[in-house]
């Protein structure tokens, strides 16, 4: 069977867990990337769940911070839509 190497960078931590959930289900982590890879080819589509994401200590201090920041008018700049977003960028000519 041929094989090519696939090399990516992943914080020590996500690989620690990933390699301890996938030997929990008796299965290497090879495979499960195989079968990600393999779901993402027939689909073309990534799926991401927010309700299955906890988000830790230093996240939910960052959201509170960035609440209050848009609550007391600290926010820069903000807009009700996209269309006056892409105005705005426009008019920096960015």
């Amino acid at each position: 069977m041929n094989t090519a190497v696939v090399t990516t960078k992943i914080d020590p931590q996500t690989k620690r867990l990933a390699m301890k959930t996938a030997d929990e289900l008796g299965i290497p982590l090879s495979v499960v990337i195989k079968a990600f890879l393999k779901q993402f080819i027939r689909t073309k589509a990534v799926s991401f769940s927010a309700e299955e994401e906890i988000p830790n200590d230093y996240l939910r201090d960052l959201m509170r911070q960035a609440d209050k920041d848009l609550r007391t008018g600290k926010a820069s700049p903000t807009f009700g839509n996209s269309k006056d977003a892409v105005a705005y960028l426009k008019k920096l000519g960015i």
